[in-house]
């Protein structure tokens, strides 16, 4: 069986849950196809990140003529799909908010992955986040290309469900995939009732090796670690304002931001306004083992998310032995058990996060311990990526069977 994954920017380091799940499949036997728009905007500073850059086929590299080439074979070889094709781009694109020149774009596009799939004897196409990769697997199929299917994460695609035209894409494909029981229940709001059975829960996976041994907690006072884009839906500017709160009882609480992004000046200067900056550490993106080095150096992770799917870097933290701080938003209380093996609070609430953190502070290192080994119990259970790489696999089979 092969498989194109189609995707708008590869790889990204906020990313690599992809990458994971493309080599979970390929270790199954599995041929994956990686057709990506274009490169990934951040630096790449993760080995696994940088091989798969090398593996990758970006469509824009091809060039306007070769794009155009595509799409005039198209219309000289199968007209009557393409018209058909032309036709839905032209009504996505009216109720879109990037308008139908852009989906017009995405249709070139199309042709050229529809192109490249016949080329590589491809089987079937699934594309990462229900936004524009979608719309281009979409129309590559309505030009006459292989069946296609999707995941979504959230939550953008929650955000905008009819400019992205969710529910045409839910009808046209083979089946959708959401990485939470809250995602599916979203999809379930844009699906016709017929289409709630090509709904599909499979989780976003960690690879168990990597942690495999859970470091000893640090002995020294509070050490909080928070991984993220550094953007206004990852709420890190409310955590700034709960730690200004926090030291003011307990002086030696210390936080380490690790991400980049268009907020980072904000944040610098929020950091150095309120006098933080020996109690905050920004390290930028680090890579995979640049992460696990400093979760092993904290006590827990603080996620302040507005708005998430169910975030990776919770996974990661729970299989490190971390418990986790996070809001009460999305797919995380399905992972984060309140008081078990982290903690919830309101999203948006600094005076509630900062309260949970003075709270956190006084804990012994038997009970961090204690929380930490509940979580990691509960993400390797759940979420181990070559045992939802399997149910994935046997999705594209079914499809694959029924195309």
């Amino acid at each position: 069986m092969k498989i194109a994954y189609v995707l708008n920017s590869y790889p990204q380091p906020s990313h690599s849950f992809i990458r994971r799940e493309i080599q979970a499949l390929e270790n199954q036997g599995i041929e994956v196809l990686r057709l990506a728009m274009r490169p990934g905007s951040a630096p790449l500073v993760d080995p696994g990140d940088m091989s798969e850059a090398q593996r990758t086929q970006y469509v824009l590299k091809a060039g306007g003529g070769a794009l155009l080439s595509a799409l005039f074979l198209s219309l000289v070889q199968t007209p009557r799909p393409f018209w058909q094709a032309l036709r839905l781009a032209v009504k996505m694109g009216r109720v879109s908010e990037v308008g139908y020149l852009k989906h017009l774009i995405y249709l070139v596009e199309a042709a050229y992955v529809k192109q490249e799939c016949q080329r590589a004897g491809i089987d079937h196409m699934h594309a990462h986040f229900g936004t524009n990769a979608t719309s281009v697997a979409l129309f590559a199929k309505a030009l006459n290309g292989p069946s296609f299917s999707f995941t979504t994460h959230g939550p953008e695609e929650f955000d905008s469900p009819r400019a992205l035209s969710l529910g045409e894409k839910l009808k046209q494909a083979s089946f959708a995939v959401a990485v939470s029981s809250f995602g599916k229940s979203q999809l379930s709001r844009w699906a016709d009732f017929d289409c709630w059975r090509k709904l599909r829960v499979v989780h976003c996976g960690i690879e168990p090796k990597h942690f495999s041994e859970v470091v000893p907690l640090p002995s020294s006072r509070l050490r909080l670690v928070a991984i993220g884009r550094f953007v206004e839906q990852k709420g890190q500017m409310v955590l700034i304002q709960a730690l200004l709160q926090v030291i003011k009882e307990q002086p030696s609480v210390h936080l380490t931001l690790i991400g980049d992004g268009e907020m980072r000046p904000e944040l610098e200067a929020a950091i150095a306004e309120n006098g933080l900056g020996a109690h905050v550490t920004l390290t930028g993106w680090l890579s995979e083992a640049g992460v696990r080095a400093e979760l092993a150096a904290s006590h827990a992770l603080v996620m302040p998310s507005f708005a998430e799917g169910l975030p990776m870097v919770v996974m990661e933290a729970m299989a490190a032995g971390r418990p986790v701080l996070a809001t009460y938003i999305a797919g995380t209380p399905e992972l984060v058990l309140h008081g078990e093996n982290g903690w919830l609070v309101p999203a948006g609430d600094a005076g509630a996060l900062a309260e949970q953190i003075l709270e956190i502070a006084d804990l012994s290192q038997e009970r961090f311990s204690e929380m930490g080994m509940a979580g990691r119990e509960r993400v390797l259970q759940r979420h181990d990526s070559d045992k939802e790489a399997v149910k994935l696999a046997a999705l594209f089979r079914e499809a694959c069977e029924q195309a």
